[in-house]
């Protein structure tokens, strides 16, 4: 994804630039968007009658000059679309759309920077029914082309919200009746997991975990039962697998 290009939009403030088939057909389909303009390579030239009644401007680009100014269409599969993303809930409208629920599960995610991960996990969520992903402001990217794609269309319907300090935003939901779940895979007895029906899941970096100032926020440390294979240094989930893993118990309890 980091061949992805487009020198005539990234100085454009405010615009978004997604690409892939998945992420710009959910973009598409959000009537919550305004869309800009759809440019299609000649390639995938059978996809602009699909669109044509959902976006006014379609730009059809010879392939050679869509692969001069986005990249391969390895990345890309041919479809780019400008837009300007839609208005987003603070943390403080977002929980309060989420106290109508009876069952509610939020994701923390502790300086968790590969887009890449963050998308996987965005998926999850949607398939989870999970609402919302909190992530810290200066350690966390922002809504990218490439998370959009990693999303595959997930960045439509998760809330991805950013706060300037976790911690603060922690003792907020404790006082909106969420409990708060932290995981840490080196905790060393397995833990039996019994979620709220209102539950903060929270999970770190690979490698570091989470930091021990959010750590200390939480109201129970536990980890995710599994076989640790030392022998081969086999002994932590990837981060996007842990939270699947615990968004489908929560979902299924």
């Amino acid at each position: 994804m980091s061949n992805f290009r487009d020198k005539k939009t990234n100085k454009n403030q405010g615009i978004h630039t997604i690409f892939g088939q998945h992420s710009v057909n959910a973009a598409i389909q959000n009537d919550k968007r305004e869309k800009i303009e759809l440019i299609i390579s000649k390639n995938q030239i059978n996809l602009a009658k699909k669109y044509e009644s959902k976006i006014q401007k379609i730009t059809i680009l010879p392939q050679n000059e869509f692969v001069r100014r986005f990249g391969s269409e390895n990345t890309t599969q041919g479809l780019v679309l400008k837009t300007k993303d839609f208005s987003r809930p603070s943390l403080e409208e977002f929980v309060k759309t989420e106290s109508k629920k009876s069952k509610s599960v939020i994701l923390i995610l502790d300086q968790v920077t590969d887009p890449q991960n963050i998308g996987s996990i965005m998926r999850s969520c949607a398939l989870f029914d999970c609402a919302g992903i909190i992530v810290g402001k200066d350690n966390s990217p922002e809504l990218t082309s490439s998370l959009y794609k990693s999303a595959s269309g997930a960045a439509e319907i998760v809330n991805y919200i950013r706060v300037t300090n976790i911690r603060r935003s922690i003792s907020f939901l404790k006082k909106n009746n969420y409990w708060i779940y932290g995981f840490d895979s080196s905790k060393s007895k397995n833990s039996t997991l019994n979620f709220s029906r209102k539950s903060v899941l929270v999970f770190g970096s690979e490698g570091k975990g989470i930091r021990e100032l959010v750590k200390k926020e939480c109201d129970e440390i536990i980890q995710i039962n599994m076989k640790n294979i030392l022998k081969f240094e086999i002994d932590s989930l990837n981060v996007a697998n842990a939270t699947s893993i615990a968004l489908y118990q929560f979902y299924s309890s």
